[in-house]
């Protein structure tokens, strides 16, 4: 109930070699759980902006009264990756030791928003749903922690998928919980959900 809402959420988003460089926006509003009404859009071009710095943008909605204020930092991704398990970060020794000596109890003030890395491997599904005619799925597996997600590729009609990736996020808060979800990759239309566990970091 708020014309003028202050939402002070942060979201890190990923790009790598195959994502395109324009951020969309849109501004929701919720009546109740069950009717939601688009109150407006904008799109910000990441490539014309400047690196290494905070930019404070007041983007009009398209369409729409309003708008809506941002800071935007572009800046080298650091601690998320996604790799192949024969290449994954702990698998090698003295990287492992760094990351240790990082971690460790004399090192614990040193940063104190670096709280913690963690290393998901997603291996594989066994016998999913199946949400095509074929009597298959064409299932990707989404990993969420805090603000952050990753995803696999897509494995083609398939009920019992092999991703075998190696995920690492930056843990940013300890109570933070691991949200794994698959879905059917449908088209042009909304993916269809296959399943989903949550992993509370403090239970690993």
């Amino acid at each position: 109930k708020s014309a003028n809402p202050q939402w002070r959420e942060q979201f890190d988003f990923h790009y790598f070699s195959d994502r395109k460089d324009m951020l969309d926006i849109e501004v929701w509003r919720k009546d109740n759980k069950k009717h939601e009404e688009l109150l407006g859009t904008c799109h910000v071009d990441i490539t014309a902006l400047p690196t290494k710095q905070t930019n404070c943008l007041e983007l009009p909605l398209e369409k729409h009264p309003g708008s809506l204020l941002m800071l935007i930092a572009v800046a080298p991704c650091t601690g998320v990756s996604i790799s192949d398990l024969c290449v994954c970060p702990l698998g090698d020794p003295n990287e492992r030791q760094q990351i240790s000596q990082r971690y460790c109890i004399k090192n614990s003030f040193r940063d104190i928003k670096d709280i913690g890395f963690l290393q998901v491997k997603v291996l594989k599904a066994v016998d999913l749903m199946a949400a095509d005619f074929s009597g298959k799925s064409d299932p990707f597996c989404v990993l969420e922690l805090g603000n952050d997600m990753l995803q696999t590729h897509t494995v083609y009609k398939n009920l019992n998928p092999e991703w075998n990736k190696v995920f690492t996020f930056r843990i940013k808060d300890i109570h933070d919980v691991l949200e794994v979800t698959v879905f059917d990759e449908d088209g042009d239309k909304p993916p269809d959900f296959l399943g989903k566990v949550a992993i509370p970091l403090l239970s690993v």
